[in-house]
């Protein structure tokens, strides 16, 4: 508990056996009453440490993607009666060590949402982040601040921490299974109103963190542009989504709450 509110830690994995350990290691305890690891049909022993770990662990036995994956997560930590619940990659890409600054900005508020984000401490392309990647990200970040009419440092990160209201809240079945699911996740987010916060987050890039190639960042970005798009839309009334709609499908824990 901390301040009175259970705290899960999930963790989206796919082949991350070398590196859920040490990501685990990491995690202060002392605040994080359960961390949750769903494995998305990997290759490599990512279930079997994570067992030996003594960590809750959810098996797919068909890789649903990484949106299907988080979905899951979600479900998960809502059924175990989380307050907050902090998305956090096993491949040790970002730090376990800010938990304890996400988490009290949403227990003690004034924050819905925070995210760690890699650009505002200035430092992203020190820490190895690929140039182009880069590049994109800013590119695409300027973008769906101006069309989302929010003035977010960045959408790109996968290192998020969210309240129950939030997860409860938003139609997150309406959105991809695919990479695209998190900047869908944001923009539900934004339209909705929640108060976004975020924290400076250095991120490593090294061989065994995972990362997508050139054509599937191509695939998301082309993603990321067209939910922005839908959102300038639908908050100007110009059409409607079904993932806007705050009747859309939710995941299954929220709807029976």
């Amino acid at each position: 508990m901390f301040h009175g509110k259970k705290i899960v830690v999930v963790m989206p994995a796919y082949n991350a056996a070398k590196t859920i350990e040490m990501t685990y290691r990491e995690i202060p305890l002392d605040l994080v009453d359960e961390v949750v690891v769903t494995d998305d049909a990997s290759s490599d022993e990512t279930v079997e440490v994570a067992r030996e770990l003594g960590l809750h662990t959810i098996v797919h036995e068909h890789n649903r993607g990484y949106g299907g994956n988080q979905k899951t997560c979600y479900n998960a930590a809502l059924e175990l009666g989380a307050d907050v619940v902090v998305m956090l990659h096993p491949d040790y890409q970002y730090t376990p060590r800010l938990l304890a600054p996400m988490i009290g900005m949403i227990t003690d508020g004034p924050f819905d949402t925070v995210l760690g984000s890699r650009i505002l401490g200035g430092n992203a392309l020190a820490g190895g982040m690929p140039r182009y990647k880069y590049v994109a990200n800013r590119f695409l970040t300027a973008t769906q601040n101006f069309l989302a009419g929010a003035k977010l440092s960045e959408y790109h990160t996968g290192y998020r921490a969210f309240s129950r209201r939030v997860l409860e809240s938003c139609a997150l079945e309406e959105n991809s299974d695919d990479f695209v699911f998190d900047n869908q996740m944001l923009a539900q987010i934004i339209h909705a109103g929640f108060a976004i916060g975020e924290v400076s987050c250095p991120a490593a890039y090294f061989e065994d963190a995972s990362s997508i190639n050139f054509q599937r960042s191509l695939k998301y970005g082309l993603g990321v542009l067209g939910t922005s798009f839908q959102l300038f839309l639908q908050r100007k009334g110009l059409a409607k989504y079904s993932l806007f709609d705050p009747e859309g499908q939710k995941l299954s824990c929220a709807r029976t709450n």
